[in-house]
């Protein structure tokens, strides 16, 4: 008796495009393991390899957290002394773009709160340079009523690999995630649509949460497990609270 064999099913673009993301991310975090043991074994080169790797993407955080080129442009430059002097107690828990932008994210917020301290006790006209160094004056660091397009991109752009993985999820955690994020529904409220008890909502949306950071590290390493939420959510200035940048 013949038997025929169904042809093996392609990948969708979009399961494609994150193959592709996830294979390059494994290839940049070994690429850069390997920068970081050379430079320890006394290679020089591997930190310049490192700085032209990351100096842009250092910078772009920088200049969003201070919105003044000369300070992101200064700090930047001290995030690479910082990690040219630190690099080798580097223990590789998180990638190597996570721990610069730690560092990045650490130097601009004590940039910013020095800053605060010496003006706090001042009142100053909005044309003040915020420092003697600089040209830029406290109204740059007031929030225009226009977006920004930096954080509309990056907003966009993690929704978009957000809602990536959530397909990739089991359909009942994506149904409840759905649910609970999209959808705005109480606990009680799921319950009752589901047909279980809140404490199975709550244990549910909690593994659905960690499975879709699981696979979030996996196509983009700087949203391992072990990051800082705050290393990579704006604070943004809201009447009684902060909330994230892209929410």
């Amino acid at each position: 008796m013949n038997t025929t064999t169904s042809p093996a099913p392609t990948q969708t673009a979009p399961s494609a495009a994150r193959t592709e993301r996830s294979i390059a991310a494994q290839a940049g975090a070994a690429h850069d393991a390997e920068l970081v043991s050379r430079f320890n074994k006394g290679e020089e080169s591997a930190f310049l390899e490192i700085m032209t790797r990351y100096q842009a993407k250092i910078f772009t955080v920088t200049q969003g957290l201070l919105h003044n080129r000369g300070d992101a442009e200064e700090i930047t430059q001290d995030t690479f002394v910082r990690a040219h002097r630190n690099l080798g107690g580097f223990r590789g828990d998180s990638s190597l773009a996570t721990w610069l932008h730690r560092i990045a994210v650490n130097l601009a917020r004590n940039r910013y709160w020095y800053f605060f301290r010496r003006r706090r006790h001042a009142t100053l006209s909005l044309d003040c340079p915020i420092s003697d160094e600089s040209d830029a004056t406290l109204s740059d660091l007031i929030c225009a009523d226009a977006p920004d397009p930096a954080r509309i991109s990056t907003r966009e752009e993690f929704g978009t690999l957000v809602s990536e993985c959530m397909d990739t999820l089991e359909s009942h955690h994506r149904e409840v995630l759905v649910l609970r994020n999209v959808h705005n529904h109480s606990y009680d409220e799921i319950a009752a649509r589901l047909g279980i008890n809140v404490g199975t909502v709550k244990s549910r949306i909690a593994r659905a949460r960690e499975s879709l950071r699981v696979k979030l590290a996996e196509t983009c390493p700087e949203f391992a497990p072990d990051a800082d939420p705050s290393d990579w959510f704006e604070p943004v200035r809201n009447p009684g609270r902060l909330v994230p940048a892209w929410a």
